[in-house]
């Protein structure tokens, strides 16, 4: 069975075209509100704050969102969060023009729109769930080539500001994350697939979501390590008298997970999937650990290729045990929780690694930054798992 049978099922190409549309939009909207921040205010720890607040309320915010989507449907909850999201970038954008930008300004608005970062991903998930709920295996091919096609977007969306900025100012780049995602979610609702999405009736219980505790957990401690990861890089390049190769070995790293994920998502595991994602998650901890030992560049670029291995295997898997544990009307909320979890994770590693470097050797540095993924996947061991998560593996053959 192959990666185009997902594509062969009614609705599929167009729902998931549009959301990628959307979603490109996330690999812009970073580095422009940073460029654009830092050109109207000229400071970088302005610049810094800002993206911070837009992450952290993006970030955090996101499983109360995706229960909007759950409980009123996409077309009822998508639109109005896109709408106003879009308007606050744009205002982001213009007030960046102005001469003498306020960075409490800029900050607020920021805020304001990362609060209301309509959760594309998520929806696109319960969306293959909904397309594929008779056929575990083919969900998991859609969840790969989900997640290989959100590892491609963040590849490509700092290239096109990369490409506004050398014929524009940074502030359009914000402009254009907001045209992307507003395009991208009218483009999904209007889908077959959204508008029969099952939302929860005024007469219906009502259903707490529960937080899919073990995939949370793991994906948050890989989330660690993949942040730390990007800021060691750094680090390791600069020692090395070689910053531009940073670069490079990053792209290393998402064409590692790229490869895994496609490789991954087309086998046909017979190891349950609580089991897998633990197994996944120490695998990236050892590469991580192993990358501190590495004596040059290239050696790091193999080092990180290997680490990418395991990333987009260990969400998919993360995401079909989210998936297959979600009470009935929490399906968008349940992957949210995941998406989180690695999200946070990586702003927290980043952060915490940040501290360390310069006070410990960077081999150290490494190795502390593997722990969070590796007692993430030993925790399996000492906690004991719902059936149905343990039952994913068996569902998917």
């Amino acid at each position: 069975m192959s990666y185009a049978a997902v594509l062969r099922i009614p609705h599929a190409r167009r729902t998931f075209a549009a959301a990628l549309f959307g979603r490109l939009s996330y690999g812009m909207v970073s580095l422009s509100i940073v460029l654009a921040v830092k050109d109207a205010t000229g400071s970088y720890a302005v610049a810094g704050t800002v993206m911070a607040l837009f992450g952290i309320t993006s970030v955090f915010l996101s499983p109360a969102r995706a229960a909007l989507i759950d409980r009123y449907g996409p077309r009822r909850a998508l639109v109005p969060m896109a709408a106003v999201y879009a308007a606050l970038l744009l205002l982001l954008a213009y007030a960046a023009q102005q001469s003498g930008a306020s960075g409490v300004l800029l900050g607020v608005l920021a805020v304001s729109a990362g609060a209301c970062t309509p959760p594309l991903g998520p929806t696109m998930r319960a969306l293959w769930g909904q397309l594929l709920s008779s056929d575990r295996r083919l969900l998991q091919r859609a969840y790969s080539l989900d997640g290989v096609a959100e590892e491609l977007l963040f590849v490509t969306g700092p290239l096109l500001v990369g490409l506004v900025v050398k014929f524009a100012s940074p502030a359009l780049g914000v402009a254009v994350s907001a045209v992307l995602v507003l395009g991208g979610t009218l483009a999904l609702v209007s889908s077959p697939a959204a508008r029969s999405y099952p939302v929860r009736k005024e007469s219906d219980p009502v259903v707490r979501a529960a937080v899919p505790w073990h995939p949370v957990l793991v994906v948050a401690g890989l989330g660690v390590a993949l942040g730390a990861l990007d800021l060691l890089v750094v680090a390791f390049a600069d020692g090395h008298g070689r910053p531009e190769a940073v670069a490079w070995v990053l792209a290393a790293l998402s064409a590692g997970s790229a490869v895994g994920g496609l490789v991954g998502g087309a086998v046909e595991w017979r190891i349950p999937a609580g089991r897998r994602l633990s197994m996944m998650a120490a695998g990236l901890g050892l590469a991580v650990a192993a990358a501190g030992f590495a004596p040059n560049l290239w050696v790091l670029g193999a080092a990180a290729v290997v680490a990418g291995l395991f990333v987009a295997p260990a969400l998919t898997t993360g995401y079909l045990i989210a998936d297959e544990t979600a009470a009935p009307g929490t399906r968008t909320q349940a992957g949210a929780w995941v998406n989180t979890a690695v999200n946070a994770g990586m702003s927290g590693g980043s952060a915490a690694v940040g501290v360390l470097i310069g006070r410990l050797p960077l081999t150290l540095c490494f190795a502390l930054a593997a722990a969070p993924a590796l007692l993430a996947a030993l925790q399996r061991l000492r906690l004991r798992l719902p059936l149905a998560a343990e039952m994913v593996g068996d569902r998917s053959e």
